[in-house]
């Protein structure tokens, strides 16, 4: 297959943590499939370092576990052939010398057999934060480039626990990797839907023209899980729904849903714009007004268990499986409209969407005609729909409500290639992209914006979460909430979508 874009130089691509669930989940499949859409560089070498004791052929198994082809798929099975030839392991410990020498050593092997001008060397930490530091130093000290070639560091979230360990954490990496070399990655940039939300505000005059308080009523960004910790309680009680959803990822979508246009599609541009609205955000968030905190119990049948039931997590913990946040932007185009993320683990189903209500029109000629309603789904199957009211057909005056339907599953071929989210930032960081990384002011606002809150939730006297049981829609208070912030639910039994009941409905 022929690449989409030229990449001008060679790299050398190294996976930290590479016998870890997070490289043999997400990090290995997307760099696969970057190889057979033909979107890593032609003269590549990828390897992994850990600290498990593996052979060569014990590395190459685990990895190509999550691969996703099939036996009898021929082409996809040469592909995975040719890419584990690119592939090479190294067990070392992360705190000495030892590894990263013979690291160097096969990096420039590498490099003396090709003939390019400029190398190219990726370090993707799949690590937990505890490692970043010691890892990030061995890197700077024995593999950095010294002569020719440039090095990018990529470091996954969580980015700190609360403002002083992000402060912390950032004081550590600053002098040993400049902001240009950092990609702090956050995968919900690099979702489909997500990059297509500037090309959907800013493309669209029909859009652009009522993308304000005039027009809009509330905006929701919604994120629900099927599942819970499932015996992960004992990670999660320390971090909770707001930690593990709310302050990157539905905050991200946010920032690019209410930024202002960047003055040209460069990178800093956009990350300018994404800081300037964070700036203008509420930072005075009320507990008693502002905040829904919920914490699953059994399911109502008994067969799902309760989050306390998990024998990893603390005796009585107040640990949030549930968050409604109410939120105030106060800047000229948003000020006044109500805004609230939401996310949530066993929950009655699994999506991610953006749901954008605008303002009732006019009595007079209408009298109980539903509010208009854009709807963005990220994830699963994405979409963008507008509920739009029209009249029923036939003789009947009355109205209905119906929509204006992009489904990409109908409206784009099965073969048309959707990059999923590691990918697309892989991708991003090779040619140098900063524009869907976060950057470290970025970083620091976010922070100060929850972190206040977070320390009101977890002190010994902060507020006791509303149980809900496993597979229901959330806390029962959670219609009243969404209420008191602008979101008005149409009175009719309005489903998405009325001709294909196969698809899954829209639950409002």
């Amino acid at each position: 297959m022929s690449p989409l874009v030229e990449f001008k130089n060679q790299a050398s691509i190294v996976v930290f943590g590479a016998s870890g669930d997070l490289a043999k989940k997400k990090t290995y499949p997307a760099l696969f499939g970057l190889f057979c859409h033909g979107e890593l560089p032609a003269t590549v070498k990828i390897i992994g370092f850990a600290r498990s004791k593996m052979t060569e052929e014990e590395y190459k198994k685990r990895i190509s576990e999550h691969f996703k082809i099939s036996e009898n798929d021929t082409q996809g099975q040469e592909f995975k052939t040719k890419f584990l030839e690119l592939c090479s392991y190294i067990s070392a410990p992360y705190d000495s010398d030892e590894g990263y020498v013979e690291l160097e050593k096969q990096i420039d092997d590498f490099d003396a057999h090709h003939s390019h001008d400029k190398t190219q060397r990726l370090f993707y930490l799949a690590l937990p934060p505890s490692a970043f530091i010691t890892v990030a130093k061995q890197l700077k000290k024995n593999v950095h480039p010294r002569e020719k070639g440039h090095a990018k560091l990529i470091v996954e979230k969580p980015f700190g626990h609360d403002l002083k360990s992000a402060r912390e954490l950032q004081a550590s990496l600053a002098p040993l990797w400049s902001e240009d070399e950092l990609y702090r990655i956050d995968h919900y940039l690099g979702k489909e839907m997500v990059k297509n939300l500037l090309v959907m505000r800013f493309g669209n005059e029909i859009l652009g023209a009522a993308w304000n308080k005039n027009h809009i009523r509330s905006i929701q960004i919604t994120f629900k899980e099927p599942f819970g910790t499932e015996g992960r309680g004992g990670y999660f009680d320390d971090i909770g729904m707001i930690r593990d959803v709310i302050q990157n990822h539905l905050l991200q979508v946010l920032t690019l849903l209410t930024m202002e246009r960047p003055v040209s599609n460069d990178p800093e541009a956009v990350r300018d714009e994404k800081v300037k609205v964070l700036k203008a955000f509420d930072t005075d968030i009320s507990l008693d007004d502002d905040v829904l905190l919920g914490q699953y119990t059994r399911s109502a049948d008994g067969t799902k268990p309760a989050y306390l039931d998990d024998e990893t997590v603390k005796a009585g913990s107040k640990c949030v499986t549930y968050a409604a946040i109410g939120m105030q932007i106060h800047n000229e185009r948003w000020e006044g409209v109500p805004i609230v993320l939401r996310a949530g683990k066993a929950l009655d189903e699994g999506k991610v969407e953006i749901r954008i209500q605008f303002k009732q029109v006019a009595k007079g000629l209408f009298t109980d005609v539903n509010r208009n309603e854009l709807v963005m789904r990220i994830q699963p199957n994405e979409a963008v729909y507008m509920k739009l009211n029209n009249k029923t057909p036939g003789l009947s005056l009355a109205t209905t409500t119906s929509e204006l339907d992009l489904t990409y599953a109908n409206r784009y071929s099965k073969d048309f290639w959707i990059p999923e989210a590691y990918e697309s930032l892989i991708r991003d960081c090779l040619l140098g992209n900063h524009a869907n990384f976060v950057r470290d002011d970025e970083l620091e606002i976010s922070w100060k914006l929850f972190t206040p809150l977070l320390e009101k939730i977890e002190a010994a006297d902060g507020p006791t979460p509303f149980l809900y049981p496993y597979g229901s829609r959330g806390p029962l208070e959670g219609p009243e909430f969404m209420k008191k912030h602008g979101y008005v639910k149409s009175e009719s039994n309005y489903q998405w979508p009325l001709t294909r009941p196969s698809e899954e409905k829209s639950k409002i």
